[in-house]
């Protein structure tokens, strides 16, 4: 029979292998309808880009693995608050960069690059680089960086549907506006599970094997990425 906490180990790690089978099938890619949306809409369109933008981040499995991540070790709410807005600072910045100035970029590369963010973070949980370094890197620093990367990530798949300038700043911040509620949604479910499971004995196996597996996601996002990059050059 397994123990109380082996068990909770166990479960945890059968759902994060479950995720990282289907993250093929969960690609935050648009779905049809949002697709026809994008590409046929014109004007402002306040309320029906802020809605899309809170469904990509819920469905963007890449920015919820590296968030989670940064806030894994977070106990005080101001110290989780700073984080955040330091990431939502870096992919609102890029976000609006990239569209509005058209700044092309490799969705690949930068996707490639995201992946390589949860691999940083969840190296750095693991206190890899301190292990391995001597000293572990900036924190703040790492999350404000990796987060203009996941805005050009974001700005990469606004920029597939070629958006009409007619109300595009407005439809952006909708947009970003609708990212940061659904990231405050997700945050708020990863926090409460994060939160019971440092209550248990089993904290410290649930960490190591959570963080473990964090990585293990990052590198097959790397992977998907970097295959579709060069099958493409072709």
């Amino acid at each position: 029979m397994f123990s109380s906490s082996k068990r909770l180990t166990l479960m945890v790690m059968v759902l994060c292998l479950m995720g990282l089978f289907s993250l093929d099938a969960m690609a935050h890619g648009v779905d049809e309808s949002t697709r026809l949306f994008l590409q046929n809409n014109t004007g402002v369109q306040f309320f029906a880009f802020m809605y899309i933008g809170a469904k990509h981040m819920v469905t963007g499995y890449d920015h919820l693995l590296f968030l989670a991540g940064v806030i894994f070790f977070l106990y005080k709410s101001k110290d989780i608050l700073l984080y955040v807005s330091m990431f939502t600072l870096g992919h609102s910045l890029t976000l609006l960069f990239g569209v509005l100035w058209d700044v092309q970029v490799n969705a690949y590369i930068i996707d490639a690059i995201i992946g390589l963010s949860v691999v940083y973070k969840g190296f750095d949980n693991l206190g890899g680089f301190q292990r391995t370094l001597g000293f572990t890197p900036n924190a703040k620093a790492a999350v404000l960086i990796f987060g203009l990367f996941h805005g050009f990530g974001l700005a990469s798949k606004l920029q597939e549907f070629q958006l009409p300038q007619d109300g595009l700043f407005t439809n952006l911040i909708a947009f970003n506006l609708g990212v940061e509620l659904g990231q405050f949604a997700a945050l708020t479910f990863i926090l409460l599970v994060i939160s019971f499971w440092r209550k248990h004995p089993s904290f410290v196996q649930f960490s190591t094997v959570s963080n473990t597996l964090l990585m293990s996601a990052g590198f097959m996002l790397i992977g998907f990425q970097l295959t579709g990059y060069f099958s493409n050059l072709n």
